[in-house]
């Protein structure tokens, strides 16, 4: 008799004395997940129960508190929370921020194909999510459009982790096992081999085939049928399929899904610069934007706007420009020339492409910031890298060595000779910038002599930069923190975004 209590018979069931099971929002093959009040704060929540069978199994309760684990690392806007996670009555469960909206697949299934810059809108939000979740070397494995939530405001968030692993993990699912929605799945995926984070660019590439087109790019009699399309068969054109879809858009489809993963977006930031620019184009060819691309768009800096650059125009005025000087097939024509090193449709001569940033704190704990460090290099300006609160500007007492101070690095994708870093965030530090190519140093003497330098920094600061060498790492030694903005009479960093430019 199996003596596993049914949804039903769980709500109303209290776990741990504080969350209160209301409702059934959702099942899988290894939990159920309730709506549910917390009872602490009087608040609502999502609560992810494994089911009883799974928990038996050590190695299925051990992926399910590694997902806890994990993703209560991850702290990003386009991420959904983990608030909470125990076990009661032989119930594990993890408690996330309750989301109140639909699913993408709900909306593509309630809308059809979507509005095409709400469709690229999305994907850089689902893409700036994995960019937080790869820089801690974990895989989702399962992106597709049931495991992203639009919220109220229209915001997409990430979700279901539940079969991601950190790469340098012995991971708990074993070489040969296919896990994932076949629907979305990587070729390589598909056989069994091993995945990387442009196992999840695929699968990002297809979600965002399915807003584009409103139906997924392969059918079969079988979900194996369906992987083995995506080992052996190239998706369906874009173009053909709807259009009036720009190339730029459909060229990220076409780049972000090629079957080879060398050839694909080496990492999700080269995607969102690609993604990004078709927004652009799309919204120019339509003379305004629409619904969440609004948002998106007025968080790309400036200097990444391929068609506005850095004084702002109306999109009905570049929407002229564009059809008067064709300039939407010059477009085509570069990004269909590729270029080196960074994504297909950057500027040249414009910014050098930012692979990762770093924490710096040789002078302390080793560890500065590093749970928001992603956020620095993230293109969002409403995000920011946030330094620890120090009790002086010229953090006193804190850090030992002969220059005190903290830092970050950020990692060029290859040696380059910037001539000037962009720095935004609150205002009033002052720092010192250096280059090397190789390391990166861990202690601050083994940076060589500053290249840049700044005092008082505005809420952007332009700092001029004279790097002799080519290098690949540029620190920013922070001298004098900011005060807080949200802490009177306390100090710290706090970075929106760092930009190397030619």
């Amino acid at each position: 008799m199996n003596s596993r209590p049914t949804s039903a018979q769980m709500i109303g069931t209290v776990l741990s004395g504080r969350y209160k099971l209301e409702a059934k929002l959702g099942s899988g093959g290894m939990s159920t997940v309730y709506l549910a009040n917390d009872g602490t704060l009087d608040r609502a929540v999502a609560v992810r129960v494994m089911h009883r069978e799974m928990s038996e199994q050590p190695d299925q309760l051990e992926r399910f508190r590694q997902e806890a684990r994990a993703v209560a690392k991850l702290s990003h806007p386009n991420v959904v929370a983990v608030i909470d996670a125990g076990e009661d009555g032989g119930h594990p469960y993890i408690v996330f921020e309750y989301v109140e909206g639909e699913t993408l697949k709900q909306r593509i299934a309630r809308l059809g194909a979507l509005d095409t810059q709400e469709a690229l809108a999305y994907a850089i939000e689902i893409a700036r999510g994995l960019t937080v979740a790869h820089a801690r070397n974990m895989v989702h494995r399962d992106i597709k459009p049931q495991n992203v939530l639009i919220d109220a405001e229209g915001r997409a968030k990430l979700t279901d982790f539940g079969i991601s692993r950190q790469l340098e993990q012995a991971g708990m699912t074993a070489t040969g096992r296919v896990l994932g929605t076949t629907d979305y799945v990587a070729p390589e995926q598909a056989m069994g081999h091993g995945v990387d984070p442009r196992s999840d660019i695929y699968s990002l590439g297809v979600v965002l085939y399915e807003m584009l087109i409103g139906q997924v790019p392969f059918h079969a009699d079988s979900q194996v049928g369906v992987a083995m399309k995506h080992v052996n068969e190239d998706l369906p054109d874009v173009q053909q399929r709807r259009p009036e879809v720009s190339a730029a858009a459909a060229l990220v489809v076409e780049r972000a899904t090629d079957k080879d993963p060398a050839q694909r977006y080496q990492e999700v930031g080269e995607m969102i610069d690609d993604l990004s620019t078709a927004l652009e184009v799309e919204a120019a060819r339509a003379g305004f934007t629409t619904g969440e691309a609004t948002s998106v768009l007025d968080a790309v800096p400036p200097p990444k706007r391929k068609l506005s650059g850095r004084g702002r125009r109306s999109w009905k005025a570049i929407a002229l420009l564009v059809l008067a000087a064709g300039a939407a097939l010059l477009i085509v024509q570069f990004i269909s020339s590729g270029g080196g090193g960074g994504g297909a449709l950057k500027d040249k001569g414009q910014t050098v492409a930012i692979s990762s940033a770093t924490d710096f704190d040789p002078q302390g704990d080793s560890e500065e910031g590093s749970d928001t460090i992603a956020l620095a290099s993230d293109g969002n300006l409403e995000t920011a890298w946030t330094s620890e609160h120090y009790d002086s500007d010229d953090f006193a007492g804190t850090k030992s060595g002969p220059d005190p101070g903290v830092g970050l690095y950020v990692t060029a994708r290859s040696e380059a000779r910037p001539s000037e870093m962009v720095v935004r965030g609150a205002p009033g530090w002052d720092a010192q910038i250096y280059a090397t190519a190789s390391g990166p140093p861990e202690e601050l003497a083994e940076w060589g002599e500053p290249v840049g330098e700044i005092s008082a920094a505005a809420e952007t600061a332009e700092i001029p930069l004279e790097v002799i060498a080519p290098a690949k790492y540029f620190l920013i030694w922070f001298t004098k923190a900011a005060p807080s903005r949200d802490q009177e009479g306390r100090y710290r960093l706090e970075i929106d975004d760092v930009k190397l430019i030619d």
